[in-house]
């Protein structure tokens, strides 16, 4: 390979790292834009829970329900419901079982409700960093080094185009293959700061997988030490006293009045350890902690549980300069901070970015038309690349409507559930791969698309049948964690739905027939 000047080498480096890993880091870079909704999703797919409403009175429900059900437990943990969940969330663990037990509660009456088996939300977020369905430590370094190719393509793009920032301006939607240059150009600009520190941070959560050799030379591999000194476990928790069993809790009201007096979005969380003895301990958490500091974990008041009198925090390792910029860049990754306004930023951003990508994969097609045309012939390499563009591009998303779907219409008391609706994904992901060998390009472009319009606008409709899910009801009870995913699912089926059509319009002749002089470039 010959390559003339800086720009031009670059140019090669962007072109070809872009396109080995494009289609994973297409996958990769979707599913994490879905967990900055992850919660949501979760809650969607759990129409059970959707006649669930909180009141004043919730927590000490649940309380109650955890004293009747699991009064020898060794901790109680109670999820309160907050922004992104309606229902109440509790787990424990009794003495000598390492299996923890959970329930989901209604949060206006305290009782057990029969949840369906989902992964929900959990899917695409262990997707996103470990490739489901493969090893998770192979996962993982795969997803790192693509990751790497992403940073070293993001950076390649910025030299090559010396113009970027002139070029965002101009979108020149007739002329095809131009406008697919603009629609790469325009994606990339608008929120490269975005793609920059999304990536950079991704990486930085691998840290101590990617370069491990300070902790190893300091702790001799024992990593176990590394951690328990980076985040230090309570005294309490350390050296269990002999107890005394059937001591009464305190009255967990006047807590929940003191830790709303400190935090005025109130309590996310409850923990209890060694409930029912004389060493009880109760933590309350606040809910949706907006520090980066501490990568939205929020403040904790700890209580006597026995007395109600408050205990000090035990203190955490400082870490000093590097865990807080540490800290910050993780926590700006996870978002586990951020509010309702700050995640639709970053799912726009999200969005933006996958668009950057896949139009990017076009465009790669579209530039090797013209040389395509002048020799008659398709070599194999560019219709592979045709085919995976086509099969996860558009594919991914028609297996992802499956994957919703799947948690609508598989039997509740089926076997193994969790694991069908997963392959429910898979298996439709299979068959929009398979589908491009069939069909010519343009075609299999329209057929897909289409196909995700349907089944994303179907998805609401579907929900008529639930009385506590349906688009109607939700908004009229103001329930928009709801209602917010089912208007989503609309707009992604016009969205998905204008493009098949766009399709359609564009000269067949660009496409069907290389050897024939078309009047535009048209990739698609």
């Amino acid at each position: 390979m010959k390559v003339r000047g800086f720009r031009q080498a670059n140019a090669w480096l962007h072109n070809w790292t872009g396109l080995l890993l494009g289609w994973l880091l297409y996958a990769i870079f979707l599913t994490g834009t879905l967990c900055f909704f992850q919660n949501e999703i979760t809650l969607w797919m759990k129409p059970e829970q959707h006649g669930s409403h909180p009141d004043a009175g919730s927590a000490e429900r649940a309380w109650a329900t955890l004293q009747r059900l699991a009064p020898t437990a060794e901790q109680w943990r109670i999820q309160l419901p907050g922004e992104r969940n309606t229902a109440i969330q509790v787990n424990w663990n009794e003495p000598g079982q390492e299996k923890r037990h959970a329930l989901t509660l209604d949060a206006a009456s305290g009782e057990p409700l029969e949840v369906r088996e989902t992964l929900g939300g959990q899917f695409f977020y262990r997707f996103h960093f470990q490739l489901f369905g493969i090893d998770y430590m192979w996962g993982r370094w795969i997803v790192c080094i693509a990751t790497m190719l992403m940073l070293v393509a993001i950076v390649s793009g910025v030299i090559v185009h010396k113009k970027i920032f002139q070029e965002f301006f101009t979108f020149r939607p007739g002329k095809s293959q131009r406008a697919w240059l603009d629609a790469h150009n325009a994606t990339a600009v608008l929120a490269l700061p975005f793609h920059l520190m999304i990536t950079y941070s991704g990486l930085l959560l691998f840290m101590y997988m990617l370069m491990p050799w300070g902790m190893q030379s300091v702790y001799q591999d024992d990593t176990r030490r590394f951690f328990s000194e980076l985040f230090p476990r309570d005294p309490v928790e350390a050296n269990p006293a002999p107890m005394q069993n059937g001591v009464p809790l305190t009255d967990l009201r006047p807590l929940l009045d003191e830790a709303e007096r400190h935090w005025p979005r109130g309590v996310g969380s409850i923990e209890v350890r060694r409930p029912g003895t004389e060493l009880a301990v109760i933590e309350l958490r606040e809910l949706g902690g907006d520090s980066l500091l501490d990568r939205g974990a929020g403040e904790r008041l700890r209580f006597d549980g026995t007395t109600g009198e408050p205990l000090d925090i035990p203190p955490q390792a400082d870490g000093g300069t590097a865990k807080a910029v540490y800290n910050v860049l993780t926590g700006l990754h996870l978002l586990r901070f951020a509010g309702v306004e700050m995640r639709w930023f970053f799912f726009l951003s999200g969005l933006l970015g996958t668009a950057m990508i896949a139009t990017g994969l076009v465009l790669w097609v579209g530039k090797r038309l013209p040389k395509r045309r002048k020799s008659g012939t398709t070599p194999f390499g560019h219709r592979l690349v045709e085919v995976l563009n086509v099969g996860t591009v558009a594919g991914l998303p028609v297996a992802i409507a499956a994957y919703f779907w799947a948690n609508r219409l598989l039997p509740l008391g089926l076997a193994q559930r969790i694991d069908w609706e997963i392959r429910c994904l898979f298996i439709a992901w299979a068959l929009c791969l398979v589908h491009p060998l069939l069909r010519s390009y343009r075609r299999a472009w329209i057929e897909q698309l289409a196909l995700a319009s349907l089944l994303y606008a179907g998805l609401p409709l579907l929900n008529l049948s639930l009385p506590d899910s349906h688009l109607l009801t939700t908004l009229a009870h103001g329930q928009w964690l709801v209602a917010g995913m089912d208007l989503t699912l609309l707009a992604l089926a016009a969205l998905f739905g204008l493009a098949a059509w766009k399709l359609t319009r564009l000269p067949s002749s660009a496409v069907q027939n290389p050897t024939r002089k078309a009047p535009q470039e048209a990739p698609i």
